[in-house]
């Protein structure tokens, strides 16, 4: 070493003993040399210094091994993934890709997440390569970005308190109502029908508040949305908030895109879009769904609704009627949310811009009070997916804007009346049963 310090580097590199050469760095020098000993994939096995291209960047996709790239600043996201606050299968669909648009639609405020980036920094997109990867339409996402930059200056990313908390007591008044229904005129059939009603129309209308602050746009405080969040969608309708953004972020991710958006993986019950039906007439597959439940918040729920319940149904008599109340829910939910994207596009990963990928997997649904009121305003589903922190009361006023933009540049912006919007839904699914029949006699 001493004879020859130009090739200590070298010399310690292929040394049999020298940790480069262990498992734990799978015989890759550059893991270890001229820094920390670290784990593959782990912040500061490269150095932040780095140069790549694209190529480089998708070439480390899999599940195991995750670049993304933000800004055009190259970060290595494996092992963060795992404490991702959005869930990790978020990160795995953007790994390999351009992440900026995802990531500033998602963020309310980007610098406090810019802290937990730095340390996954590797390195920066070659200076001959583009800002965009694949086939992405680089004068959309300029324009896009500007368009969103006018809706920060012009406010439409500020809640009203005051909406919110409208919202929030005409759902306490509706559950209060339909205790105090029964417990002064009885229990006949014809009040619990009505109860019924009305406590899923609070149900329905909880859906939407838990909605609101999942996507943190109430509060500026993320953890104020957190805790609200948890609070409504546990203790006001006894469902898990982590199971819900661990499949929501997902949808938004990626909206109507087979293995990463979860609202159109349900081959155990429908094949949707035109793709799916013909593959699924070939294959045989086998599905499985983790629960990971807010046990403390959503049991408070069922305690409560037990409490008040069983003295004047019994207990039979309170489980028949809760299932009969999510039975009417569920339906509310289901037909108001699909008929904004089941009848689009489903299919593959086709790694388009935010824009044109959001607008092909969504439309919209006419406004007026009561559709607002009814959809809890995703009856402008464009704009909530395009700006998913924004808070609803404002949808309408960047609509136009979002119209104009699509207009632009060639890109369909769909508005449909609500029962046309249900209509879709029907001939969709028969269109995709269609399909799946066709394929599955002529396979």
């Amino acid at each position: 070493y001493r004879l020859f310090p130009e090739l200590n580097h070298l010399t310690m590199c292929t040394w049999p003993k020298h940790p480069c050469m262990s498992t734990q760095t799978n015989g890759d020098p550059s893991i270890c040399c001229g820094g920390q000993l670290t784990e593959p994939g782990e912040p500061g096995s490269r150095r932040a210094g780095g140069v790549y291209t694209w190529e480089e960047v998708q070439s480390h996709s899999s599940r195991n091994d995750q670049w993304l790239v933000i800004d055009r600043k190259v970060y290595n996201v494996t092992k963060w993934a795992k404490r991702h606050p959005g869930g990790f299968r978020v990160i795995n669909h953007y790994a390999g890709e351009d992440a900026t648009e995802a990531f500033t639609a998602f963020h309310p405020d980007l610098k406090f997440v810019q802290k937990f980036l730095k340390p996954l920094l590797i390195g920066e997109l070659a200076a001959t390569e583009p800002s965009q990867d694949r086939n992405k339409n680089a004068a959309v996402i300029q324009d896009f970005h500007t368009l969103r930059a006018q809706a920060e200056s012009d406010g439409l990313f500020r809640a009203q308190p005051l909406f919110f908390c409208l919202h929030l007591g005409h759902i306490l008044l509706l559950e209060a109502l339909a205790w105090l229904i029964i417990w002064l005129w009885g229990t006949s059939w014809t009040l619990t029908f009505l109860i019924s009603i009305i406590l899923a129309t609070a149900q329905t209308q909880a859906g939407w508040l838990q909605h609101d602050f999942g996507h943190l746009s109430v509060f500026k405080k993320s953890s104020w949305n957190h805790i609200l969040h948890k609070f409504v969608i546990g203790h006001l309708k006894g469902a898990s908030a982590n199971w819900w953004n661990h499949r929501h972020f997902q949808h938004h991710a990626k909206p109507n895109i087979f293995s990463k958006d979860p609202d159109v993986n349900m081959l155990h019950i429908f094949v949707l879009g035109d793709t799916q039906p013909v593959e699924a007439s070939r294959t045989k597959q086998i599905f499985s769904i983790q629960f990971n439940l807010d046990l403390a918040w959503s049991m408070s729920y069922y305690l409560r609704y037990l409490c008040c319940y069983v003295p004047l149904y019994g207990l039979f008599g309170s489980v028949a009627l809760i299932s009969f109340v999510r039975f009417l829910e569920s339906h509310w939910f289901v037909w108001v949310t699909q008929m904004n994207h089941l009848p689009m596009d489903i299919d593959h990963e086709k790694h388009h811009d935010w824009l044109t990928m959001q607008l092909q997997a969504t439309c919209n649904i006419e406004k007026s009070v009561f559709n607002d009121w009814f959809s809890g305003h995703l009856n402008f589903q464009i704009e909530h997916h395009l700006f998913p922190t924004m808070p609803r009361h404002n949808y309408h006023l960047v609509a136009p804007l979002v119209h104009a933009l699509c207009e632009k540049h060639g890109i369909p912006y769909q508005v449909k009346t609500m029962w046309q919007g249900i209509v879709d839904v029907i001939r969709s699914l028969k269109n995709s049963g269609d399909l799946w029949l066709d394929a599955y006699l002529h396979k």
